[in-house]
């Protein structure tokens, strides 16, 4: 069959044995868990109420099942391909021995934590607030895309910024050159993204919420198929359930095929797939605040120019997320209180030591404001259209 866009009906394990050997660039599957137990769940106008059957005779009917259907993605998948399989305790230990048997220890990537806040019940132990997504390669030759995060508010990103060796005894320091100044390290990008991922689980309220038992969000879809996949490549989910592996597909431009069992999760699939809602989240938009120093319009206007905030530094607010002639850039916003004379004096003492050829001053008032001053600060109106035309003439020259 022609192997893209497709949302199919019907048994996994027959319906997989369709689709062309070595046609598919990444898996996730979200099997049943083990929990024994039929779900059931109704959407927000309790018009219609979704559920599918997770009992089984014994865990190893399960595990037998889960083999089948991993043998035959492993067929599916290029020999660039990743599988990505989701589940939580009750049976994650079984599952990562299945896949170890299959796709072989050599090819484990990660185990992906997925980490979010739940409501607290009467259970007595430890809330449960996490599950598990295994990352397996089909070979050695897997295709990953590296995604960065933003550094920790604790992080000293002007220290970063500088080169270190070892020295005679082994210990960290700066890399200095002959005449004794820092030599300064490339740009940074960021932090290359671990493996433990904070992200909201659905609450009931929200937008992409569709009553459907086990339902994920799509922006954890959203990150899987980013780093492991590129546009116009093809995601296959066997359990596609209320289909939010095929939407996230759909919106990043990928090409997708859904398989369950269950004509109204197929259904349900293909309507979302049509209204594509996707619910925003202000933890990761916004990220973590306990050591973040800087105010909201501080935050917008190093946000609007690319540039790393910096906090617990007296005279740096940020750095340009670009290097101009492999130099970092750094930025300081002018405070309410201050002259144009005072930031710059608190910009330029801040930076001695970084040897930054160029320096930006965000002018926020009209106090004392000079022009032609005797420095290399470029300063620019906390106008969006001014600081981008000078962020665009600093690319050219970057």
């Amino acid at each position: 069959m022609k192997d893209e866009n497709k949302i199919l009906t019907g048994n996994s394990l027959k319906v997989l044995k369709t689709i062309d050997t070595e046609s598919v660039d990444m898996v996730y599957m979200d099997p049943p868990f083990f929990t024994q137990r039929k779900h059931s769940l109704k959407n927000k106008d309790n018009s219609k109420e979704y559920e599918f059957d997770d009992k089984w005779n014994d865990i190893t009917e399960y595990i037998d099942f889960i083999k089948n259907i991993l043998i035959e993605c492993k067929r599916v998948l290029k020999k660039t391909g990743n599988i990505f399989v989701h589940c939580d305790k009750t049976a994650s230990h079984y599952i990562r021995v299945a896949l170890d048997e299959v796709f072989s220890t050599t090819n484990f990537k990660s185990e992906i934590i997925w980490s979010y806040k739940r409501w607290s019940n009467a259970k007595k132990g430890l809330l449960n607030s996490h599950q598990n997504i295994y990352f397996y390669s089909k070979t050695k030759d897997f295709k990953f895309n590296t995604l960065y995060t933003d550094y920790s508010p604790t992080t000293n990103i002007d220290q970063i910024l500088q080169d270190r060796e070892r020295d005679e005894n082994g210990k960290s320091k700066y890399k200095t050159d002959e005449n004794g100044k820092v030599i300064l390290g490339k740009a940074k990008k960021g932090v290359p993204m671990s493996d433990t991922w904070e992200i909201p689980y659905l609450n009931p309220k929200a937008k992409e919420r569709t009553g459907y038992p086990t339902q994920k969000p799509v922006i954890l879809l959203n990150r899987i198929l980013e780093i492991s996949t590129s546009e116009n490549d093809l995601v296959l989910d066997p359990f596609c359930g209320s289909g939010t592996t095929c939407v996230s597909a759909k919106i990043l431009n990928r090409k997708y095929i859904g398989i369950d069992k269950s004509k109204d999760a197929t259904e349900l699939t293909e309507k979302r797939l049509v209204d594509l809602i996707v619910s925003s989240s202000a933890l990761l938009e916004n990220g973590s605040s306990s050591y973040i120093e800087k105010d909201e319009k501080e935050l917008a206007i190093l946000k609007s120019i690319d540039a790393v905030p910096v906090q617990r530094n007296n005279g740096i607010d940020g750095f340009l997320k670009i290097n101009v002639k492999n130099k970092p850039v750094p930025v300081r916003i002018q405070k309410p209180y201050e002259t144009i004379e005072e930031a710059i004096s608190k910009l330029e003492n801040s930076t001695q030591a970084k040897n930054s050829d160029i320096r930006i001053l965000i002018q926020t008032n009209e106090l004392n404001a000079l022009f032609g001053v005797n420095s290399n600060v470029i300063i620019v109106k906390a106008n969006e259209l001014e600081i981008n035309k000078h962020i665009s003439d600093l690319k050219h020259i970057a």
